[in-house]
């Protein structure tokens, strides 16, 4: 098997190993959810990393580049403000997280 065989069986076994991991995560998250852990917390934040971590490298596997992820992600927040989404009217989420995202670039 040549080099490149390797290379591209290796990518497909990560790709569905990490779609596996953002299954779990997400199943992780609705557990912590429905029990009310003391934790509870801590439990979401490390989740709802989790799921950007494997999301973002997910996306590299896929052939995306971080930064035009961020940039379509930027551009989905501003289509949302323009559209007025619920959540921006009601909490000023979209807002805050375009805000976040632009201060910070590194």
């Amino acid at each position: 098997m040549k080099n490149k065989d390797v290379d591209i069986i290796k990518n497909m076994k990560t790709v569905e190993w990490l779609k596996a991991q953002l299954l779990s995560t997400v199943a992780n998250l609705y557990t912590t959810l429905a029990n009310g852990e003391e934790n509870t917390k801590e439990n979401l934040e490390d989740n709802i990393s989790n799921l950007i971590l494997e999301s973002l490298l997910l996306g590299k596997r896929l052939g995306l580049s971080y930064e035009s992820i961020k940039s379509t992600l930027r551009d989905n927040i501003q289509l949302n403000l323009i559209e007025e989404h619920k959540i921006e009217k009601w909490y000023g989420d979209l807002s805050i997280l375009l805000e976040f995202i632009d201060n910070h670039k590194d």
